[in-house]
Order: structure tokens, then C-alpha cells, then sequence
């Protein structure tokens, strides 16, 4: 698996990454060929740096949240996806450093079909784009293909007035 990790990536602590990503975001996501959706974001970052949860709303197929919860052990990232309408799946990863931003790396099954997945988090925009990607094992194509993509911009920051409303 070595060999597929782009040159520039390097093996990171958790906590770099959880304190990285905390916080609330807006913007949109998006399967290829699908019109964007607006989104919402929060992420959250576990007082001992080891777990990061993010929930999306609205999710990628259905109206119910989808909800993101990556918890270190060990080396290695473990993740549980849950939306409430379909089965629960889980997926370990490598986390890495990469130019500046963060992958996510593992080996798993998509369409029934042994298969590299890749959680990409990159800088943008004073935000982060985060792209959702896999490339099958079992043939010769050596490209990721993208399942969805996210815009992560920071929320407007309230002013006074609106965060403590006068009657």
C-alpha cells in the first residue's frame, strides 16, 4: 500500500488533525454529476484529542444527518458512519500529512469490489475541502475515483447584537 501513498505524504498524530478540522463549517457537497447541496457542519474534537465526530446536515442521499465519528487506536484511525436509515459501516485507516492538508487511507469494499478508500482534507479557501474518493484493487486503473465532495468555509461570526438579542 506503501507505493500508492503520494510522495509527499507522511504519517501524523491524531490530535494535529482532530484540533485541525474542530469546528463549524458551511457550504456544500456533492456525488459527480449531482447539483451541489447547501451544508452544515460541526465537528468536535474530544477533550483528549483522540476522537472526532462531524456531524452533516443535511447527508449525502437522505434529509437525516449523517454523522462522522473517527476515534484513534493505536496507529491506526477507526471510523463509524451512520445516517439512521442505512446499516452502520466501519472502516480503519492510515492518517497522513499531505501538502499541507490531511488523507485518510485504508483498504475496504465498495460495490461488492476490493478497494483503496481515501478521505482527503485539504486546504481552501480558509476552509477545507474534503473529498471522498476510492480506487478498486482489482484492476489496472491507478486513479481515485470521486464519490463526493465537500466545502467546509468557517460559519459568519455572529455580532453582539445577534448572538444576545435586547427586548
Amino acid at each position: 500500500m506503501s507505493a500508492l501513498l503520494p510522495l509527499a505524504a507522511a504519517e501524523m498524530p491524531f490530535a494535529d488533525w482532530c484540533t485541525s478540522l474542530a469546528g463549524q463549517w458551511q457550504g456544500t457537497g456533492a456525488r459527480p454529476g449531482e447539483s451541489p447541496k447547501s451544508l452544515t457542519t460541526q465537528a468536535m474534537c474530544s477533550a483528549d484529542r483522540q476522537q472526532l465526530i462531524f456531524s452533516v446536515s443535511p447527508g449525502a442521499r437522505f434529509s437525516n444527518s449523517e454523522t462522522w465519528w473517527f476515534r484513534r487506536q493505536g496507529d491506526r484511525v477507526l471510523l463509524t458512519y451512520f445516517n439512521g436509515v442505512t446499516e452502520d459501516k466501519g472502516q480503519e485507516f492510515s492518517l497522513y500529512r499531505r501538502s499541507g492538508g490531511y488523507s485518510l487511507l485504508g483498504e475496504g469494499v465498495v460495490n461488492e469490489r476490493p478497494a483503496l478508500i481515501q478521505l482527503l482534507f485539504e486546504p481552501k479557501d480558509q476552509g477545507w475541502q474534503w473529498l471522498q474518493q476510492s480506487r478498486f484493487l482489482d484492476d489496472d486503473i491507478e486513479q481515485y475515483m470521486l464519490y463526493r465532495g465537500l466545502s467546509l468555509q468557517p460559519l459568519p461570526a455572529l455580532s453582539t447584537s445577534e448572538s444576545h438579542p435586547v427586548n
